[in-house]
């Protein structure tokens, strides 16, 4: 098969780019748009060979793994950019859902597959994760900001030996290809960029994101270099901080962090 628009991100007017390979698909676009791309752009691969996380952690896209990073360039600040990030997650769980809805069907109430997105960056089902999600933004002359959302999506393998332990869809009985998944995701894009709206509407975003966010309401701790803040998940504030209501009852905003829930969260605050 290959890689191609859904007919939403056709209609709307979006551009791909797609890769047999490529080193990182964030890279790519960033590259393009000190190039003068404006997008929107789609730039996918199915086999990353030097993707990277938050902290530059090494993020590889075995083939058949799909790797996919949007560029827009916009007329806004990058605090408000960092909040294209919970758009983009939610669009990812939609596309999760829409090809998961055959498996789902061979699955009894508790046990369907659902898809939580974790604060401030990853996808996971069953306290696994699924994904890993990327913003970048740059200064372009005379154009505004070029900001870069990727996401790499564990479709036939997940990497062994992470902090975090992953999954696949694959080993969750969910059999789609890449080109599936990026066709419904680069769909579910066109209405979730439309509803944040370049940060004018990341009131509603914020809404459908606890709707569906991992570990609201459970103990978390937050560990930031040689500090580490514990308490209960509250919520999100207006901004996308992560809001930790402690044992005293008060609420301190978090703007950055690794994120343990449950027992994880115990052994880091111990």
């Amino acid at each position: 098969m290959t890689i191609t628009l859904g007919p939403r991100a056709k209609s709307a007017g979006y551009k791909l780019a797609a890769f047999d390979e490529t080193g990182s698909t964030n890279t790519e676009a960033m590259q393009a748009a000190r190039a003068g791309e404006r997008g929107p752009k789609w730039f996918v691969t199915t086999l990353q060979t030097a993707g990277r996380g938050r902290r530059q952690r090494a993020w590889v896209a075995p083939r058949g793994n799909l790797a996919s990073s949007v560029l827009h360039v916009l007329d806004v600040s990058p605090a408000v950019a960092a909040t294209m990030g919970f758009a983009f997650g939610l669009a990812h769980e939609q596309a999760l859902r829409r090809v998961s809805m055959e498996a789902n069907m061979r699955l009894a109430g508790a046990d369907q597959l659902q898809y939580l997105l974790k604060w401030p960056n990853d996808v996971m089902v069953r306290d696994r994760k699924l994904c890993g999600l990327l913003v970048e933004a740059e200064a372009v002359a005379g154009a505004g900001l070029a900001v870069v959302a990727g996401i790499g999506t564990n479709i036939v393998a997940a990497p062994d030996g992470t902090a975090t332990p992953a999954t696949s869809l694959s080993a969750l009985g969910v059999h789609v290809g890449a080109e599936e998944l990026f066709a419904a995701l680069s769909d579910a894009w066109v209405e979730l960029s439309a509803i944040w709206n370049n940060g004018r509407g990341f009131a509603d975003i914020r809404k459908l994101w606890l709707e569906r966010a991992y570990g609201l309401g459970e103990q978390v701790a937050i560990q930031n270099g040689a500090v580490t803040v514990e308490g209960r998940f509250d919520t999100l504030d207006e901004t996308g901080c992560l809001i930790i209501r402690k044992a005293d009852g008060s609420l301190v905003p978090i703007t950055a962090g690794e994120v343990y829930f449950g027992s994880a969260a115990s052994v880091r605050a111990s």
